[in-house]
C-alpha cells in the first residue's frame, strides 16, 4: 500500500498519515446553542463549528451530509447524487477515500432525469473499478493514469453513455475525488463546487458553462445582470450535448479547514452565498445542515429540483 500511494501521489506517505478528516460522533461534546452561534461574526462562527469538530474523537471516515429536494415547481427530481466516503488504514497508514458526485439533468430536454442517473452510474463505476478496488489488492500496483485522466476518462464514458442510450437528453456533472491530501474536481454544466475555508470568504472552484456566464466573462453583462437574465439558465456545454465536448478537471491539496459545498442551481441559483455560508457556519450537524439549505431555496420559491452534498474538512 505505501508503494501504491508514493507512485499515485508523488509524496510522502508520511504526510498522508497526517491527514485525518473528522466526523460526526454520538459522543460529541456539548455545543453552543445556535443562538449564541449567530450572534458571532460569520467567520467566528465558522470556527466555532469547526474547534468543535476537532474535539470529537477520531473515526476513520469523511464528514459528509447530504440532501435533496424536488423544490416547489417541478413535478419530479431530475437530480442525482452519488455518495461514498471511506478510510483506508492498513501498514500503519491512513488514506481517506472520498468520491462524491451532483449531476442536474437538463429541464427541457428529454429523459433529463434518466441522463442525469446514466451519468452518476457510469462516472461512479469506472473511478471505482480503476481507482478504488485495486486499492485493497493484497499487492495493490498504482494505476496506469492520473487521478485527473482516470475522472476524464469517466466523464467521456459518461457522455457517450448518454448519447447511445437516450440521444437528445442532457445533464450537468460535478464531482469531487478525495485521495490522500489531494481533491480532485472534474465539472461540466453550471452545478458547482464551493469552498468555504474557515476564515477566508467562499469561493466557487467550478466555472459555469452557461451562456449568460460567458457574457460576463466577455464583460457584456455585470454579475447583478446575470442573476435576473432571461437566459440564465442556458448551458453551451452539458454531458449529451454535442460535440466538442471537454470537461473541467483541477487538482487543489485539500484543505486542512473548512467547508466543501456540491450543489445544483436549484440552491446557489436563489440563495445567496453569505447566506449558503452562514447555514452551513451555523449548523453543526451536515445533514442538518443540507436540510437547513434545502428549506431555505424552497422558502426562496423552489424554482427548481434542489441537491446538496457538504463535507467537514479538517486535519
Amino acid at each position: 500500500m505505501i508503494s501504491f500511494l508514493k507512485k499515485l501521489f508523488g509524496v510522502n506517505t508520511a504526510t498522508l498519515q497526517q491527514n485525518a478528516l473528522a466526523v460526526e460522533t454520538p459522543s460529541a461534546p456539548e455545543k453552543p446553542p445556535l443562538g449564541e452561534l449567530a450572534t458571532l461574526p460569520l467567520e467566528d462562527r465558522c470556527n466555532e463549528v469547526i474547534s468543535s469538530a476537532e474535539a470529537w474523537p477520531p473515526s476513520p471516515q469523511i464528514a459528509v451530509g447530504w440532501g435533496q429536494s424536488v423544490g416547489r415547481q417541478r413535478e419530479q427530481n431530475e437530480d442525482s447524487i452519488f455518495v461514498l466516503s471511506t478510510m483506508l488504514m492498513t501498514n500503519n497508514t491512513q488514506t481517506p477515500f472520498g468520491f462524491f458526485i451532483i449531476a442536474d439533468g437538463m429541464g427541457g430536454h428529454q429523459h433529463g432525469e434518466i441522463a442525469s442517473g446514466l451519468a452518476v452510474r457510469a462516472l461512479s463505476t469506472h473511478v471505482l473499478r480503476k481507482l478504488y478496488l485495486p486499492m485493497f489488492n493484497a499487492n495493490p500496483e498504482p494505476p496506469d493514469q492520473s487521478l485527473q485522466e482516470i475522472l476524464e476518462d469517466g466523464i467521456y464514458e459518461a457522455h457517450r453513455t448518454i448519447i447511445k442510450s437516450f440521444p437528445g437528453s442532457g445533464t450537468t456533472l460535478t464531482a469531487a475525488l478525495i485521495m490522500g491530501e489531494q481533491m480532485t474536481l472534474t465539472h461540466v454544466g453550471d452545478s458547482r463546487a464551493y469552498l468555504f475555508p474557515a476564515n477566508s470568504p467562499g469561493q466557487v472552484l467550478t466555472r459555469d458553462h452557461s451562456l449568460v456566464k460567458r457574457l460576463e466573462e466577455l464583460g457584456q453583462i455585470t454579475a447583478e445582470e446575470a442573476v435576473q437574465h432571461p437566459q440564465r439558465n442556458v448551458l453551451y456545454r452539458a454531458l449529451g450535448q454535442g460535440e466538442p465536448f471537454e470537461p473541467d478537471v483541477s487538482t487543489f491539496p485539500l484543505p486542512h479547514h473548512g467547508h466543501l459545498l456540491l450543489c445544483s442551481d436549484g440552491l446557489w441559483g436563489v440563495i445567496p452565498e453569505k447566506e449558503i455560508m452562514a447555514i452551513i457556519c451555523s449548523t453543526p450537524d451536515l445533514h442538518l445542515a443540507c436540510q437547513a439549505l434545502l428549506d431555505a431555496a424552497n422558502a426562496a420559491g423552489g424554482p427548481d429540483n434542489i441537491s446538496a452534498i457538504l463535507l467537514r474538512l479538517t486535519n
